[in-house]
């Protein structure tokens, strides 16, 4: 009972009120439902939620078929029962027995929901009845919200925006960048070699912790993707390099051992925190600053610069099917401004001559390309360096005809035994001239 409650809260806050769904499954300042969880029944909310997230689309279709009439308008809480209990009926080994019962209880003790109690009921064994015809009728439905589905389309076309949908549905492969011997490290550990130079593991019991090479910093998880922006900079050897949106610091690492003299950069000290106890596992060293990168003067301007913007994450939803649902228009719009503010100052940071890359993880160009091509367009100081596609056999087809990165979560094939895919990714290498 406790655990599809808490998960019908936690659903009510990613949709109805736009938050983050890690901050509700933070074990420390979440959902306080969540916290009076033990550590079994936590995941069983994750996993419920997991499911709800990645398929709501098609549960909602699925409980409007089964119901004579629309739920009343303000029946919001209803609703989440019903999709809780339905995510578990459709796409999760729980018993519908369980999974009807606790949702009906869960309604009686509800003064909002009490008096559709037998609807509740109705509606869920029915489903159970018809699970098997239910869920061919709904297959081809997307699984991502209209209003985003739409920029995909306009970006991507029709055919890709459904591809990219769909892969939303893989589950999220672990990826590790390694410091050497990705090939020995993927004997050592199961897996398999990326094109990007990384490791990927095969699904395994226990944790990441636990793993051979974690405890002596031979390795971290790093998606391939995100891997990608720290590897375009053809040489960093002695050069003076800022990582600018560094933290959890896996780019920050990447620069270092590529030879650079790294200084990074974050807003937030808890932040900047986090990172050096990373660097720390990792047995590396960088200067840290905690700094408004809109106001961050260093004394002296960087050979090369990274900058990791922060943006909508929809490239993630693999592994956060809550962006979707806790973000709108009105935030690309906002976040690009905020990247294309952070590029021009970012800028102002390099020595001529020098190299910047911009990247992030959204799918959404209006993030990516159009603020790249708006900056350079009116920079007259600043290049495009085009990327060339050679130098990254397997993953030609990210690379656009301008030279830049573009990965998308349906790229990316592995062998079988493996998860498909890796996060969506932008990224751009620019040289400044003067």
């Amino acid at each position: 009972m406790q655990v599809r409650a808490a998960a019908a809260k936690i659903l009510a806050a990613v949709v109805d009120r736009k938050l983050p769904l890690d901050g509700a499954l933070d074990n420390e300042h979440g959902n306080p439902a969540y916290k009076a969880l033990n550590e079994g029944d936590r995941a069983l909310v994750r996993a419920i939620l997991n499911a709800t997230l990645r398929h709501l689309p098609r549960i909602d279709a699925a409980i409007s078929r089964l119901l004579e009439s629309p739920l009343p308008e303000g029946a919001r809480a209803l609703h989440h029962v019903l999709a809780i209990a339905a995510a578990q009926i459709l796409y999760l080994d729980v018993p519908d027995h369980a999974a009807v019962d606790l949702a009906v209880e869960q309604s009686n003790q509800d003064p909002r929901n009490r008096r559709f109690a037998k609807l509740v009921n109705a509606v869920l064994r029915r489903l159970g009845r018809e699970k098997d015809h239910i869920l061919a009728e709904i297959g081809t439905i997307p699984v991502m919200p209209e209003w985003f589905l739409d920029r995909l389309e306009k970006a991507y076309g029709k055919e890709r925006a459904q591809s990219i949908s769909e892969s939303q549905l893989e589950p999220a492969a672990i990826d590790l960048t390694v410091k050497d011997d990705a090939q020995g490290w993927a004997g050592r550990l199961g897996g398999v070699v990326l094109p990007t130079g990384g490791v990927r593991l095969a699904a395994f019991q226990g944790s990441v912790p636990s793993l051979e090479g974690f405890a002596e910093g031979a390795w971290w998880v790093q998606d391939a993707a995100a891997s990608i922006p720290a590897q375009l900079f053809l040489d960093l050897a002695g050069k003076r390099v800022a990582d600018l949106c560094a933290a959890p610091g896996g780019k920050t690492a990447q620069l270092i051992l590529a030879g650079g003299n790294v200084t990074a950069v974050e807003q937030s000290e808890n932040r900047i925190k986090r990172l050096r106890a990373n660097l720390g596992r990792l047995g590396l060293n960088a200067e840290t600053v905690a700094s408004d990168l809109t106001k961050y003067e260093p004394a002296e301007l960087f050979d090369a610069i990274l900058l990791d913007a922060p943006c909508s994450s929809t490239g993630t939803t693999r592994r956060h099917p809550d962006v979707l649902w806790a973000k709108g228009p009105e935030d690309i719009a906002k976040l690009a401004a905020l990247q294309e503010r952070l590029l021009r100052h970012a800028i102002t940071l390099l020595k001529p001559g020098g190299t910047i890359v911009f990247s992030n993880c959204s799918l959404d160009p209006a993030e990516g390309e159009e603020v790249a091509a708006r900056v350079l367009s009116d920079t007259p100081i600043l290049e495009r360096v085009a990327i060339e596609a050679e130098r990254w056999p397997g993953l030609e087809s990210a690379i656009s005809p301008l030279g830049e990165f573009r990965t998308t979560p349906d790229m990316l094939e592995v062998p079988s035994g493996y998860a498909r895919g890796l996060d969506g990714f932008y990224a751009v290498v620019m040289r400044r001239v003067a």
